[in-house]
């Protein structure tokens, strides 16, 4: 099922006032280091101080919330949204299904199942089951929820926009560019609404894993560019089958879209690590990748991004950061 509203500030806004408090006020940071190596002012949000340890709870939540059915539900999802999903839905009573593929992440599995969701292992890779989940939901006469489908969903993490706008005007600060990742589209068409309507002279921009191009073949085309893999290290923005509502939401709500190396991937996450004290998963410091890919465009402005995830296996973390 697919939304036919689009996402608002004034949306935004209410979805702040009702979503689950452990999921808001995440820290803006800066730090004089990483802004001394990247030759600008970099903001990040930081999202893994949460109970999934990731930003999905804050739209799954006010899904959630905002939903006035109470059938059982169903979704595709590499981890993260499957998790936030099914806080929300344990929290409510609810019953989820979550498909992933049969190379998702073990953790984030594992995760899901801790939460109350059943999981099922369908598929190659992400949009495969994502297929079968939406078979699965019609033949069973249950809710098929699509992350990137829903106002709701882009709603509730657009207000880490709103929390980013806030901070910085008590600072008397202005953003030049916002760099979003970008894999279903609600994180940037939430946050590229609110900026759009309370800090219209930022640049949204949505940085996807060159290995996985569609949504940025798709902004470019305006019309969805289907690819025949999505081989990416960063499994949260892993996608060949773009959303055609997140596309159409796009096109009010966001600048541009860049792509980056696998390589500045896994440097954005030692960047992180050494900078912040803090191991990101590769989906989660997209946008840092952006900026040390762009360092002479983005020279001197101020930058915001979303530190979006950690939950990494330990092979991963050893493989990353050795």
């Amino acid at each position: 099922m697919t939304d036919t509203a689009t996402p608002t500030a004034a949306g935004i806004a209410k979805a702040y006032a009702g979503i689950d408090p452990v999921f808001r006020d995440s820290p803006l940071m800066r730090h004089d280091t990483a802004d001394a190596a990247l030759g600008c002012q970099l903001y990040a949000k930081v999202e893994t101080l949460n109970p999934i340890r990731a930003f999905k709870g804050r739209g799954t939540d006010w899904l959630l919330a905002t939903l006035p059915r109470d059938e059982p539900l169903v979704a595709a999802s590499a981890g993260n949204f499957g998790q936030g999903l099914a806080f929300a839905a344990r929290k409510r009573g609810r019953r989820v299904t979550i498909f992933a593929a049969t190379t998702a992440n073990v953790l984030k599995i594992a995760a899901m199942r801790r939460l109350g969701a059943e999981v099922i292992l369908e598929g190659a890779d992400f949009d495969a089951a994502k297929l079968a989940a939406r078979v699965f939901a019609q033949q069973n006469g249950h809710l098929y929820t699509e992350d990137g489908a829903w106002a709701a969903i882009a709603e509730g993490a657009g207000t880490m926009a709103l929390e980013m706008t806030r901070a910085l005007a008590g600072a008397g600060n202005c953003l030049d560019a916002v760099l979003v990742p970008l894999g279903n589209g609600a994180l940037l068409t939430g946050v590229g609404a609110w900026m759009k309507a309370e800090m219209p002279a930022c640049k949204v921009i949505g940085v996807v894993d060159a290995a996985a191009p569609s949504m940025q073949l798709s902004w470019h085309a305006q019309k969805p560019v289907t690819t025949q893999s999505a081989a990416s290290i960063a499994d949260g923005i892993a996608v060949r089958e773009p959303v055609p509502y997140a596309l159409e939401c796009m096109r009010a709500t966001v600048d541009d879209v860049w792509a980056v190396s696998e390589p500045a991937i896994r440097e954005a996450m030692r960047f992180c690590r050494d900078h912040y004290g803090l191991l990101i998963e590769p989906a989660g410091v997209a946008g840092v990748a952006a900026v040390l890919e762009n360092r002479s465009a983005l020279a001197g402005q101020r930058v915001a991004t979303i530190l979006c995830g950690s939950n990494l296996t330990p092979e991963q973390i050893k493989d990353y950061f050795s």
